[in-house]
């Protein structure tokens, strides 16, 4: 069908829209891996790495678990209410953690996070995907990921803020302003207006029936589960560089954590930026002339995050480390801009959300185990030379990437 310029232009609203609550869901995480130092003064268990480790680890399992049943509830219900609901509730988590100072209690707050947090992303990016579904998708994607970004890299400033005000506040204001947006989407967000047509003409069986033949048709076809391994393993250098670079530059440069945070998260958001940006518009560019187009932005951009795994892991100047840092960020941006674009590639729109939810929860396992594994890293003064081996299996998923992943159309609409 044909769009209206309005329709055009409200395409470019949503994503504006959703940039904020990009930005909001990673700052809301974020945020606590600088301000360990602050925290640990009230809540003595933080003083252990590993007990730090773990409070990161149980937002990512939590999060991994749900992300598929998000992705399910996101290609049925109403994706408006799914992002407001979302919002509210982990915001809604972010303001009561100011108010604890037992870890067991902590723990379960970050735990919820983890399921709130998890309704996001499929919903989110399915809804763009909707909204763009021309030459201008990889880039409405990249500019939505720059929200991400944004919210790593202001979420680095928790230890700025908590050491001028407190810990407790930070998270008070933090989760105010989440509260306070998810009112404003109430009014603003609208659902994609021809999504709900098709819902009622191709959905007819029971709703679990409905999932397990959704299921069983993403399992069944070899492209999506190369697709779960490609996004799966950059997610073991990705988290374990949003979760542990400001710790490694603390460490490795010899500076306090209210400065290593803030550099360190800010040197990776912009650069990411950077990334998002320049992959979108080449990914959208490429895709007109070659169908592997959105295929090879993303391996050019998981390339570059190669030497730059080493150059963090392995130096110890301010040149190698921030350099490598910013080869990271425009690398993982090129590679993140272009995961759902290439999804669409290969699995029709009622199945999106449920295919990105896949997705997220294998990264997102990958995630959480590296997180622990390098807490460990940490402890024994190992952290540097585990995070460059990280470089090994992103070579493996590049390769395998380009051998198995041939798309037959540039946005799969039927399942057949």
């Amino acid at each position: 069908m044909k769009e209206t310029v309005a329709e055009r232009r409200y395409a470019w609203v949503v994503v504006a829209l959703l940039w904020v609550v990009a930005l909001l869901n990673y700052m809301d995480r974020q945020m606590l891996s600088t301000m360990k130092n602050a925290m640990m003064v009230d809540i003595i268990e933080l003083e252990k790495a590993e007990n730090f480790g773990r409070l990161m680890a149980v937002f990512l399992w939590i999060y991994g678990l749900m992300s598929p049943v998000a992705g399910i509830i996101g290609d049925r219900l109403n994706r408006k209410w799914l992002i407001v609901g979302s919002l509210f509730v982990w915001s809604g988590v972010t303001f009561t953690m100011g108010y604890t100072q037992d870890y067991n209690v902590l723990y379960a707050l970050r735990a919820i996070m983890g399921v709130s947090e998890a309704l996001y992303i499929p919903a989110g990016l399915s809804l763009i995907a909707d909204y763009h579904q021309g030459s201008t998708r990889s880039l409405a994607v990249g500019i939505h990921m720059t929200g991400l970004y944004m919210g790593q890299a202001l979420g680095g400033f928790g230890a700025t803020v908590a050491e001028s005000l407190s810990w407790q506040k930070t998270f008070h204001y933090f989760g105010i302003a989440g509260i306070i947006y998810s009112v404003v989407l109430i009014v603003l967000l609208r659902e994609y207006k021809y999504r709900e047509k098709v819902k009622k003409t191709a959905v007819g069986v029971s709703g679990i029936r409905t999932v397990a033949s959704g299921l069983s048709l993403l399992f069944g076809m070899v492209s999506f589960w190369m697709i779960l391994f490609y996004f799966a393993v950059p997610s073991i250098p990705g988290w374990a560089v949003k979760n542990w670079i400001p710790t490694l530059f603390s460490s490795s440069l010899g500076i306090e954590m209210p400065v290593a945070g803030p550099m360190s998260t800010i040197t990776i958001a912009a650069s990411s930026l950077v990334g998002v940006i320049f992959g979108g518009i080449l990914s959208d560019r490429w895709i007109l002339k070659n169908l592997r187009g959105r295929i090879y932005t993303g391996a050019i951009g998981l390339s570059l995050t190669i030497p730059s795994l080493l150059l963090i892991g392995l130096g110890h100047s301010y040149l190698w480390i921030i350099g490598g840092a910013v080869l990271f960020g425009i690398g993982y941006g090129m590679f993140d801009a272009n995961n759902m674009p290439i999804l669409c590639q290969f699995v029709a729109p009622r199945l999106r959300a449920t295919g990105y939810g896949l997705m997220n929860m294998t990264g997102v396992f990958a995630g959480a185990f590296i997180t622990r594994l390098l807490g460990k890293s940490m402890d024994s003064g190992n952290l540097a030379r585990d995070m460059a081996l990280l470089a090994i299996p992103v070579l493996v998923a590049v390769i395998l990437q380009l051998i198995v992943l041939r798309p037959v159309s540039a946005n799969m609409q039927s399942e057949g």
